[in-house]
């Protein structure tokens, strides 16, 4: 269990040190629109429980839930037709995996019970 804790604690940590760099601040002109803004605290939100396969469902949930945020986005206001045609697989595809976590997470909440 400690060797588990121990890297789940090194994945943790170095999904934060991804996050940092990929959701850096950035210029207020590099965000026109408040819906491109990065999910700065999603993630971070997640309480971590110490067991790593609902900690892995409870932050995959808010990063399944930006990406869908960011396509809609596309949507809305991009004008590629093979972007928007990712943008709409994209949704439904992180949707999908969404419905599975949360699924997962609630047979989970039912086994303990």
């Amino acid at each position: 269990m400690k060797s588990s804790m121990k890297t789940l604690n090194c994945a943790l940590g170095l999904l934060g040190s991804w996050l940092v760099v990929v959701y850096a601040p950035l210029p207020a002109s590099a965000h026109p629109e408040p819906h491109m803004e990065p999910p700065h605290d999603s993630m971070s939100a997640v309480t971590i429980s110490g067991d790593p396969d609902r900690d892995f469902a409870a932050m995959m949930l808010p990063h399944h839930q930006g990406a869908i945020d960011m396509a809609r986005a596309e949507l809305l206001h991009g004008k590629d037709p093979v972007l928007r045609r990712l943008a709409q697989e994209i949704i439904a595809d992180q949707q999908s995996e969404i419905d599975h976590l949360r699924l997962w997470m609630s047979r989970q909440q039912s086994l303990s019970r």
